[in-house]
């Protein structure tokens, strides 16, 4: 979530979205900013890295969120999932499973 409110302009949206299913639930947060390039998509959950080195300092942060996520997921028999498309926004899904 700090991530979509760090990186979505004013005049964009930012939706989070809880859904029930059979295995578990899905936490979705997506939002309309400025999107990730697919060169990057590979790389954003290891420790310390920033897609935009300048605009991340910028913005603050200190590119270990994703990577906790990630971590936390694992403990928990969950996984993520992120779609992005530069410049029209991005989606990370957290999977968890019911236990």
């Amino acid at each position: 979530m700090d991530n979509a409110i760090r990186y979505t302009g004013s005049g964009s949206e930012i939706n989070l979205t809880l859904t029930k299913h059979l295995f578990g639930a899905c936490v979705e947060i997506s939002g309309t900013g400025i999107g990730i390039p697919t060169e990057d998509l590979q790389k954003i959950t290891e420790r310390f890295y920033r897609v935009d080195k300048a605009r991340s300092r910028s913005k603050g942060g200190t590119g270990l969120g994703l990577t906790i996520a990630e971590k936390l997921m694992t403990l928990h028999n969950g996984r993520i999932e992120i779609v992005s498309v530069y410049g029209k926004g991005t989606s990370v899904k957290l999977l968890l499973k019911r236990t």
